[in-house]
Order: C-alpha cells, then structure tokens, then sequence
C-alpha cells in the first residue's frame, strides 16, 4: 500500500490539463464580493467619522493656549500635558468630580433597586391595571425633559418652604429628579427580561422553602444580571451626562461636572485645550465602565428588548 506524503497531503488541487491551482468555489449563501467591500469602505468611513472628534480633542488638550486659539493643524506643532494640570485649579473640578459619582451613583442604585421589585411585582404577579400600569410606565418616556423643568422647580420650592428641607439646590434634589427619568424606561426593560425568566425556577425556589422574596434574590436575580447591569449602565449614564436639570437644580457647592466645564469660558477667554482635556477626563469613567461591562450591556438589552 503506498505510502501518503506529508507533500501530498498539503498540496493544492490542480487541474487535470492546465496543471494550475483550482480555486476553491464561492458558496452560494455568501455574500457578494461588491457588498462585502461596500460594506468596509462604509464601516471604514463611519469609524472615520466617529474617531475624528476624538482626534481633535485629545491634539488640543496637548497643545499651548495660543496654538488652539489660532490656526487648527491637524499636526500639532509642540505637545504639553499642562493643561491636564491646570484642569484642577482653574475651576473646582475635583469636587465637581464628587458631586456627579455621589448623585450618579445614588440614582443609579435606587433606580436598580426600585425597578427590581417594581419588575418582578409586574412580571410575576396578576393584579387589575396591570397592563395600564406598564403602558404608563413607558409613556413617560415621550414626554421631553424640559416639560418638568418648571413644576419640579415649584415642588422643591414649595416644599422647602413648607418642610424645611432643601431639595433645591441640593444632591437630594437633583437624585430625586435624574430617578425620576431613569426609573420608568428601568422598570420597563427588566420587566421584559424578567418575564423571559423561566417561572419554573421560582417555584423550584419555593419548593425548597424559600419565599417570594428568597426566590427574587436567590433565583431570579442571578438569572437576570445582564439586563439589571444594562438597566444600572443606562441609570448612570443619564445622570452622569445630564445638563438641563443640573444647571436650574445645583449651585456652587452641588454643582456636577457637566455644568461645571462651563468654568473654563470666561469674560475674556475660553480655556480651549482646558476644556479638551476636561472633557477627556469626565469621559473616561463612563467609557471605561461601558467596555467593562460591554458583554452584560449587550445581553440585558437584547433580552430585555424582547417578550
């Protein structure tokens, strides 16, 4: 029996008279060749255009004063990191830093918490307005946010002068007022990955002698820790970047960081490679959480988007 070489074995197909390589067949479900370079050009100049304002803010937040004042170039003639210095000391930022991870991260916990009892009362439960319920939560939503600006302004007023507590000008204030638009589109998208839970675990739970509130944390819970990650991320992200409500509902002392990159404009300049480098340093902690949890973001919303 003849021996098979490893020549043999690796060597291309030819033809029977050309003697040239045979060139492996297109499957007939693959793609077209012009779709598929259609497809990379587009991809290539979309990540153009995405990455071209990122470009041109990190080269100014590099550059003197007097070169972002004049001329742009695309190439930056000398490079300095003072102004990532002198973001510190001409304004406050440090404790604009604070105001927005206390008053982000407390609307984002409570928005998570809430909508989770709020979810699995929905998903699992039968009452009458159910469905009314649901269809309110989600309306809220089509209403803009410039809509409530005046009547919150009025509740807090009047309830200072009623109570005694602040909520105008304080974090509390404006906590309540970011729960307010994260809390209904939070409660509606764990409501759709709930229901995509299997109630059978519940009853497993239940059968194992735990109660609805055991069967929550202990079963449902764990199950549904893509869509809460994706619902926290949202709560976040709304609050953390929001300018409207935090320029009317904060002062000097509760100011956030998206008002207070307004600090570096004023009457006789505007800090430009300040402002650059300002707002490379806010990006970063939702830029960094988001490819962190990247994977779960994905998840939750696709389940969540669908029932």
């Amino acid at each position: 029996m003849p021996r098979t070489t490893t020549a043999a074995l690796t060597a291309k197909p030819v033809g029977a008279r050309t003697g040239k390589p045979v060139r492996a067949r297109r499957s007939p479900m693959a793609a077209p060749r012009s779709f598929v370079w259609s497809r990379r050009i587009f991809l290539t100049l979309l990540t153009g255009f995405v990455l071209l304002p990122v470009y041109v803010m990190l080269s100014s937040s590099l550059k003197p004063l007097e070169d972002v004042s004049g001329e742009f170039r695309w190439v930056p003639s000398g490079l300095t990191i003072r102004p990532y210095i002198d973001i510190w000391s001409t304004v406050p930022l440090a404790k604009y830093f604070v105001n927005s991870l206390i008053v982000a991260g407390a609307a984002t916990v409570l928005s998570v918490v809430i909508a989770i009892f709020a979810a699995y009362g929905v998903s699992r439960y039968r009452f009458r307005g159910k469905r009314l319920f649901t269809v309110t939560v989600l309306s809220t939503q089509m209403f803009p946010g410039i809509l409530f600006l005046l009547p919150l302004f009025l509740i807090y007023v009047n309830i200072g002068n009623a109570t005694g507590i602040a909520l105008f000008g304080s974090r509390i204030g404006l906590i309540l007022t970011y729960l307010t638009f994260s809390l209904p589109f939070s409660i509606w998208m764990l409501i759709g990955y709930f229901e995509s839970v299997p109630r059978d675990l519940d009853e497993a739970a239940m059968v194992d002698g735990n109660g609805p509130l055991g069967a929550l944390f202990r079963v449902v819970v764990p199950a549904a820790v893509p869509g809460i990650v994706a619902v926290a991320v949202y709560a976040f992200m709304t609050a953390w970047g929001e300018v409207l409500f935090a320029s009317v509902m904060t002062n000097d002392t509760t100011r956030t960081l998206a008002v207070g990159l307004q600090g570096y404009a004023t009457q006789n300049d505007v800090y430009w490679n300040q402002v650059m480098a300002a707002s490379l340093v806010v990006s970063v902690p939702v830029v960094a959480g988001f490819l962190l949890l990247q994977r779960y973001l994905v998840a939750g919303l696709t389940a969540g988007a669908v029932k």
